[in-house]
């Protein structure tokens, strides 16, 4: 009979000396721990070198995405030039002449307009500039007497001259000059380059416009297909309609302000007209400040109260055109809220600068009327609410209420028959 202790129960034997032999695996399916020595796990590698693959590739696509960043914004312009002309593409095309020779005579229509406009300006202000520059040495005179008249002092434009010909100031701006010739001949270089990308570009988006839609379509189900040449449709619409509507109301203020300059015999003035009327429409929100900035200059030549009345005129003439002419215009081109207009044009020109605000409104025109065939709309209850107004309480107005408060306070104090008041009876 095996002894015990004094709990009951039997005693427990020491191990046997030696190696303890391994014990079996948990009870709860734990993972066994492993010593230093354990190989690691095969998934890990693979998995190490397609992290670093990853990273590789996203590094790769940054750095050329930055190197081709204005590629990329010059295939911009010129996708939304080639749906500008696109309705005039495709109308000669639709009266039986070929789409490529369409395409080149309004391209030849654009630049033969352009340049005809560029040579008017350029020789506006070249004659302007020699005219100035003749006429500086009397004004620098009116300036010096009314100062000498005004201040009691004694300047003459001769030392005026010579303290300016001895300056550092100008010996140092005809060096900066003469160094960055290099840098704006490179410039200038660089824009036409760009120019005749953007130009390349939309030729051929405008040309072969139906084969690139086929060839985008021919990877899409029929489904995604009607969904991509709908909204490639609203896309030309839009911007077709927003350019055109742009060049409509170019054509109109240039010839208010053509009548104001003639009036006030300003120089000049059909080539200060074409500048007011296309800056002012095609530089969204400043524009029209820039473009009346010349022709008040101008103007000042002739007459400083005429730059005045330039300036008059061309703040009332754009009250005119944002609250009457172009709500009417482009009410059915490009139908979007002043507001959204105008941050729109925020956030384009900080994405993209110049760019991004030229095109930011026909962009934001096209993809509100896109989803405006997605969003489910409900009719309005006819609530006072809606219409800025607030509901009127049902009860009697606060005068009124006074009114009769007053009128019962006094038939309450009036005596009764008998002079003992008009309380109830005690």
């Amino acid at each position: 009979m095996a002894s015990t202790d004094e709990t009951g129960q039997a005693p427990r034997h020491a191990p046997p000396p030696g190696p303890t032999p391994p014990t079996g695996p948990p009870a709860d399916g734990g993972a066994v721990p492993r010593g230093p020595g354990a190989r690691m796990p095969r998934w890990l590698p693979r998995a190490m070198v397609l992290a670093l693959a990853l990273i590789a590739a996203f590094q790769l696509g940054s750095w050329a995405f930055h190197q081709l960043t204005g590629l990329l914004i010059n295939i911009l312009i010129a996708f939304f030039l080639a749906l500008a002309i696109e309705p005039a593409v495709s109308w000669m095309a639709g009266r039986g002449m070929r789409r490529g020779f369409a395409t080149f005579l309004v391209f030849l229509a654009v630049l033969i307009a352009t340049a005809g406009f560029v040579t008017l300006l350029g020789s506006m202000l070249a004659g302007q500039i020699v005219k100035m520059v003749e006429d500086f040495p009397d004004y620098l005179d009116s300036v010096i007497s009314w100062v000498n008249g005004h201040f009691h002092t004694d300047l003459r434009r001769v030392d005026i001259q010579e303290g300016l010909l001895r300056s550092d100031w100008l010996r140092n701006y005809v060096q900066n000059s003469a160094t960055g010739v290099l840098d704006v001949s490179t410039q200038v270089l660089g824009g036409l380059f760009q120019l005749l990308t953007i130009l390349l570009f939309s030729f051929y988006f405008a040309a072969d416009g139906p084969r690139l839609r086929r060839a985008l379509c021919s990877v899409l189900p029929p489904a995604r297909q009607a969904e991509v040449l709908r909204a490639w449709e609203i896309a030309v619409d839009k911007t077709g309609g927003y350019l055109y509507s742009r060049g409509l109301m170019a054509l109109i203020s240039g010839v208010a302000h053509y009548v104001l300059l003639e009036i006030l015999e300003v120089p000049y003035a059909p080539a200060l007209a074409v500048w007011v009327g296309l800056v002012s429409q095609f530089i969204p929100t400043i524009g029209t400040y820039l473009a009346g900035a010349l022709p008040m200059l101008i103007a000042f030549t002739v007459n400083p109260w005429y730059a005045l009345w330039v300036l008059v005129f061309v703040v009332i003439y754009q009250q005119f055109e944002n609250y009457v002419l172009q709500p009417k215009l482009t009410s059915k081109t490009v139908d979007i809220h002043p507001a959204v207009a105008f941050g729109s044009v925020v956030a384009g020109t900080a994405l993209l600068g110049a760019v991004g605000a030229l095109i930011a409104i026909p962009a934001v025109a096209t993809l509100q009327a896109f989803l405006g065939a997605y969003v489910k709309r409900y009719d309005v209850t006819d609530d006072p609410r809606v219409h800025g107004r607030r509901n009127r309480p049902s009860g009697p107005g606060g005068p009124t209420r006074m009114r009769k408060l007053w009128t019962r306070r006094q038939e309450l104090g009036r005596p009764g028959p008998e002079g003992t008041g008009s309380g109830p009876p005690a």
